[in-house]
């Protein structure tokens, strides 16, 4: 179509009456057309021209990001758009003409979640302005939290098995020794402490194993009530080496750090941080048994934060390495396999991610990565405009 009207408007001046009327007939079809499409998308689209200012938009980019009613006038979108946060994020990257893919906005009254994208239009080899496209994911969002849960309620019976079985274990064993007991000082008046010191030492280890067991099956089934407040996980990280040193130390284990400070502030629950930390640690620990060093680092890698856990101990196999989350997996000989479960649990609930690194006979390397918050991605932007 394209090409038969550069062609038409080419020998415009030599067609009759007839032609011209054919020529805007088929014009006007084209545009009928293109206004019935985006008139049909749930999608929102707005076109801005090199000014910023809206050249096209649909209804539904007017009905989600609330388009003043004369979005025609001589302003920038940023200016046609009520929400603060929209506005911010528009006035920050249109000008540069940057580019940004699925960046999610949370919208009151009633509450719903965009997913904003600006692509540059381009003609002829030159930037002519933006393409903004705007998608709403609420539903999706509420999907992808439904579907967590019947993972997490899936997960649940496996977790409610092992359990059961962790639990079989340690009352077999405070069995028989209350049953050797029994042997021990029946028909007897005076019962001799040593003969039944050694079995009461077991009972009492088995009773902390199987609260160490139920503790954890708890904190990883039940709901997590974060309260995610701004804090820096480079103090975060100090106080908790500051609170393991000691163990560390008897372990004979060195303590290497390096906390960038151009880390910024996250959103997080410190005290969930901590805890996630300190199963890495004591993981780490477990795996240098002969000492070694336990290196923590932590740098702003894009639009993310990450927290590196390095241990030099024995290193985990490569053709388990995938089921170290799962839980009730573990290669030690009393732990309860909840230990990275809960991490990855706690991460999550972050809006992070877990990875992990390892070769045999060298060490171990867990990396955290926590996402920054858009204020604070908008002020490292602008730190490094400055420079």
């Amino acid at each position: 179509m394209k090409k038969f009207i550069r062609k038409a408007l080419e020998r415009l001046e030599r067609m009759d009456h007839a032609q011209v009327a054919s020529l805007i007939g088929a014009l006007s079809d084209e545009n009928d057309l293109l206004a019935m499409v985006l008139g049909s998308m749930t999608d929102g689209i707005v076109v801005i021209d090199k000014r910023h200012r809206i050249l096209l938009s649909n209804h539904s980019a007017a009905r989600l990001l609330h388009l003043a009613q004369d979005e025609g006038a001589d302003r920038p979108l940023w200016e046609a758009v009520p929400d603060p946060a929209l506005a911010a994020f528009f006035s920050e990257k249109l000008p540069g003409q940057e580019k940004a893919t699925d960046r999610p906005f949370t919208l009151e009254g009633p509450p719903r979640i965009l997913s904003v994208s600006i692509l540059p239009l381009v003609r002829d080899g030159a930037v002519q302005g933006s393409l903004v496209h705007v998608e709403d994911i609420t539903e999706r969002r509420s999907r992808e939290a439904r579907l967590r849960r019947a993972e997490s309620l899936a997960s649940l019976t496996t977790l409610a098995a092992g359990v059961a079985h962790e639990i079989k274990n340690p009352l077999g064993s405070m069995g028989i020794h209350l049953q050797l007991i029994q042997k021990k000082v029946s028909g007897k008046e005076c019962v001799d402490a040593a003969e039944i010191q050694p079995h009461l030492a077991v009972i009492g280890e088995e009773v902390d194993r199987l609260n160490r067991i139920v503790v954890d099956f708890l904190f990883a089934v039940k709901p997590m009530d974060t309260h995610l407040e701004e804090g820096d996980v480079n103090l975060v990280l100090s106080e908790l080496l500051d609170f393991v040193r000691p163990e560390l130390d008897q372990a004979g284990i060195r303590i290497e750090r390096e906390l960038s400070p151009a880390v910024p502030h996250l959103m997080i629950d410190a005290r969930y941080i901590k805890q996630a930390l300190l199963n890495l640690i004591k993981n780490a620990i477990s795996a240098m048994p002969a000492g070694g060093t336990l290196r923590i680092e932590t740098r702003l890698a894009g639009s993310e934060v990450e927290l590196r856990v390095s241990d030099t101990g024995a290193g985990v196999p490569p053709e388990i390495i995938d089921k170290i989350f799962e839980p009730y997996f573990t290669t030690k000989p009393f732990g309860t396999g909840l230990g990275l479960t809960i991490v990855f649990k706690i991460i999550k609930e972050h809006f992070g991610d877990v990875t992990v690194s390892s070769r045999v006979g060298e060490g171990t390397s867990f990396t955290l990565t926590l996402p920054v918050p858009q204020q604070s991605r908008m002020l490292l932007e602008d730190r490094r405009g400055d420079g």
